[in-house]
C-alpha cells in the first residue's frame, strides 16, 4: 500500500478527524487545523510530531521502528521506519500527534465514538 494511503486509512479507522493532506518541505504531509502532524521524508521514512519526553522513550525502547538524525535532535519529531512498524504502533503515533493539535471538542467526540465501538 502507498505510504500516504496507509496513513490516511489508519487515521480514518482511528477516527482522527480533521486531518488534511498537504505538503511540507516538498513532500506529502498530514496537517490538522493547518498545523504539522507528519510528512513522508521518503517512501520508507515518516517524520511525525512527538513530544520530546515520549521521543526519548521510543528511541530507547524500540530502535527497530524509531530513529532520529542529527537534524531532529532536540526537535519534537521522530523518524519512523514505515516498512518495519506495524499498524497498531503507527496508529498510536498518529493519535499522539493528532492530540497535540486537536480541539478538546474533537478529542471528546473521538473518545465517545471509540467508547460506543468498544461497548
Amino acid at each position: 500500500m502507498d505510504p500516504m494511503a496507509r496513513l490516511l486509512h489508519l487515521a480514518a479507522a482511528a477516527r482522527l478527524t480533521g486531518i488534511e493532506q498537504g505538503t511540507s518541505y516538498g513532500t506529502p504531509s498530514l496537517k490538522l487545523r493547518g498545523k504539522f502532524l507528519a510528512r513522508l521524508r521518503d517512501a520508507e521514512t515518516l517524520v511525525i510530531r512527538c513530544p520530546l519526553e515520549e521521543k526519548e522513550l521510543l528511541l530507547a525502547a524500540e530502535p527497530q521502528f524509531y530513529f532520529q538524525t542529527d537534524h531532529y535532535i532536540g526537535w519534537p519529531a521522530i523518524l519512523i521506519r514505515l516498512p518495519a512498524i506495524d499498524d497498531a504502533r503507527l496508529t498510536a503515533r498518529l493519535e499522539s500527534a493528532w492530540r497535540l493539535h486537536a480541539s478538546k471538542k474533537a478529542i471528546a467526540a473521538r473518545q465517545d465514538a471509540m467508547h460506543l465501538i468498544s461497548a
